[in-house]
C-alpha cells in the first residue's frame, strides 16, 4: 500500500508576510505586462493595433518558459564564476525548501517575484521587435535566446552576486536600471536598426491612432511600477513607502517637464506627452527610488522628463526607425537614474530596510561611486547591444526566421497579415468595401450618375471618421465615411 505523504512541515517556518509580500507583489507587477501592450498598441496605428497586443503577451508566455525551464538558475544560482549562474535549479528544482538568501520564506516565492521583472523587460522590448514591420515567429525566438544570453547574465552580474554587485563596494542599482532599461532600451535600438526603416510611402499623415489606450496603459504601468520599486527591497521595511513615493515625485516630475518642453513647440497640451514624461520618470526612480532622498527624486523627475524629450532626437541622427522610443524612455532615462546613484545616493536611505549596507554616493562623500556606476552603465549596454546584434543577424540567416514583413504585408498592416483578425472591426468592413469597386448613385433628375466616394453638398468631409452611417447637416444619411489616413 502507498504511505500517506507526509505534511509540508516547513511552512511552520515561514514568515507569512513576507510570504503573502512576494506573491501579492509579484501579482501586482504583472499588471504591467497589459499596461505595455495597451501603450504600444495605442502608439500604432489601425491596422496594426492587435499585433503590438498580441506580441507583448506572447513574449512573456515564451520568457515565463524560459525562467522554468533555466532563467532563473541562470540568474541565481551559485556559480563558480562572477558572470552566470549554473544549472543548479533547472526545472525550479529544489525551490520550495529555505532560501538561500534568507531563512524566512520559501526560494520559489523569490523566483515568482524576479519572474516579473523577467516578463516586464521583455514586454518592453517585444512592442519593439514587431513595431508595424516585424514577423511574429523570429521574435518568438530571439526572445527566448535573448532572456538566456542576454538578461540572465546581467541580472546575474548585479543581483546573483556576480562582479557588478561587488566590484569597488558594488554599484548601486535598486530595482533593476541596468537589467531591465538598460537592456531593453538598448536591445530594442539594435533590433530597430535590423529591421530596417518603415516605408515612407506608407507613413503618410502617421499619428498614434488611439490617445484614450495610451493613458489607460500608461495608468495600468504606474500601478504596476509602485509594487515594481516598492517591494523591491525584498522586506515589509519603511523602504517600501519610501521607493513608491520616490517613484510617485519622478513620475509626476517627468511628466510635468516633458508637457511643458512639447508645448513650447506646439502651443498645445499634449496627452502623448504627458504619458511620455510620466514613464521617463517612472523609468529613472526604478534604479534610484530606494537609494535617494526624497527632494533628489525631484530634480531626477525633471531631469529625465528633459533628457529624454531631447534623446528622442538619436533615433534621427543615427538613421534608425525606434518608433515607440524604447531606447529614449528606457535605456536613457536607465543611465541617467543609475548616475543620480552614484551623486545623490544616501548611506541612510539605502539602509531604511534594516538589511543592506553602503557607503551610498557623493552626498556621503564616496567619490568613487560615479565610475562605478559609469563602468556599469558601459557594460550593460555594450555587452547588450553586441550580443543583440549578433543574435539578429544569425535569426535573420535561418530560413524562415527573417525579421521583417514585405512591403505588401505592411501596406495592408501586421494584424492581416501575421493574425488575421483586427482590434477593430470596421478596419476589415472598410476592406470589405473597398473590395466591393465603386458604386454609382444616380440623382433623381436620372440626367447624370455620380459616384458616392465623392462628397456632395450635403455630405461630411474626407476628415471626417466613421463607423457605420453618418448624417449630414441637413439630416439626411450620406453613405458610409471611413477615415483611411492612418491605415
Amino acid at each position: 500500500m502507498l504511505s500517506r505523504r507526509k505534511l509540508f512541515a516547513e511552512d511552520k517556518e515561514y514568515n507569512e508576510s513576507l510570504v503573502l509580500l512576494f506573491t501579492i507583489a509579484s501579482s501586482m507587477i504583472w499588471i504591467m505586462v497589459p499596461g505595455l501592450a495597451f501603450l504600444y498598441s495605442g502608439l500604432a496605428r489601425r491596422k496594426s493595433a492587435l499585433s503590438m497586443i498580441w506580441v507583448v503577451i506572447m513574449g512573456t508566455f515564451v520568457g515565463c518558459f524560459q525562467w522554468y525551464f533555466w532563467g532563473y538558475s541562470l540568474a541565481f544560482a551559485p556559480s563558480s564564476n562572477n558572470f552566470i549562474g549554473d544549472l543548479t535549479y533547472f526545472g525550479f528544482k529544489g525551490l520550495l525548501g529555505l532560501s538561500e538568501l534568507a531563512s524566512d520564506y520559501p526560494e520559489i516565492a523569490f523566483a515568482i517575484f524576479q519572474m516579473q521583472f523577467m516578463a516586464v523587460t521583455v514586454a518592453i522590448l517585444a512592442g519593439a521587435l514587431v513595431a508595424e514591420r516585424g514577423r511574429f515567429l523570429p521574435s518568438l525566438v530571439f526572445i527566448f535566446c535573448w532572456v538566456t544570453i542576454v538578461y540572465c547574465p546581467v541580472v546575474h552580474w548585479i543581483w546573483g552576486g556576480g562582479w557588478a554587485s561587488t566590484w569597488r563596494g558594488g554599484a548601486l542599482d535598486y530595482a533593476g536600471g541596468g537589467p531591465v532599461e538598460i537592456l531593453s532600451g538598448v536591445s530594442a535600438f539594435v533590433y530597430s536598426a535590423f529591421l530596417g526603416r518603415r516605408n515612407e510611402t506608407l507613413m503618410i499623415n502617421y499619428r498614434p491612432h488611439n490617445i484614450s489606450t495610451i493613458f489607460l496603459g500608461t495608468a495600468l504601468l504606474y500601478v504596476g511600477w509602485l509594487f515594481f520599486n516598492g517591494f523591491s527591497c525584498l522586506n515589509a521595511s519603511a523602504k517600501v513607502p519610501y521607493s513608491m513615493m520616490n517613484t510617485h515625485l519622478c513620475g509626476a516630475f517627468g511628466a510635468i517637464s516633458w508637457c511643458l518642453l512639447d508645448f513650447r513647440l506646439e502651443k498645445k497640451w499634449s496627452m502623448v506627452a504627458v504619458c511620455s514624461g510620466c514613464i521617463s520618470g517612472l523609468v529613472a526612480a526604478t534604479p534610484s527610488s530606494g537609494m535617494i532622498p526624497l527632494w533628489a527624486s525631484v530634480i531626477l523627475g525633471i531631469t529625465a522628463g528633459i533628457v529624454c524629450n531631447f534623446s528622442t532626437k538619436i533615433k534621427y541622427i543615427c538613421g534608425v526607425d525606434d518608433s515607440l522610443d524604447v531606447l529614449a524612455e528606457h535605456g536613457i532615462a536607465g543611465i541617467v537614474g543609475l548616475l543620480f546613484n552614484a551623486i545623490f545616493g544616501s548611506s541612510t536611505v539605502i539602509g531604511y530596510d534594516n538589511v543592506t549596507d553602503h557607503a551610498g554616493g557623493w552626498i556621503d562623500h564616496n567619490w568613487k561611486q560615479l565610475y562605478v556606476q559609469i563602468v556599469y552603465i558601459l557594460a550593460t549596454a555594450a555587452y547588450s547591444g553586441g550580443v543583440t546584434a549578433v543574435l539578429c543577424f544569425v535569426i535573420n540567416k535561418i530560413p524562415g526566421l527573417h525579421l521583417r514583413i514585405d512591403y505588401n504585408a505592411e501596406e495592408v498592416g501586421v494584424d492581416e497579415d501575421q493574425i488575421g483578425e483586427f482590434a477593430y472591426d470596421y478596419v476589415e468592413v472598410r476592406r470589405d468595401f473597398l473590395d466591393w469597386g465603386t458604386p454609382t448613385v444616380a440623382k433623381e433628375e436620372g440626367e447624370m450618375a455620380q459616384s458616392v466616394n465623392e462628397p456632395t453638398d450635403n455630405e461630411v468631409s474626407e476628415e471626417a471618421v466613421y463607423e457605420g452611417v453618418t448624417t449630414s447637416s441637413q439630416g439626411s444619411v450620406s453613405g458610409t465615411q471611413v477615415n483611411e489616413k492612418q491605415d
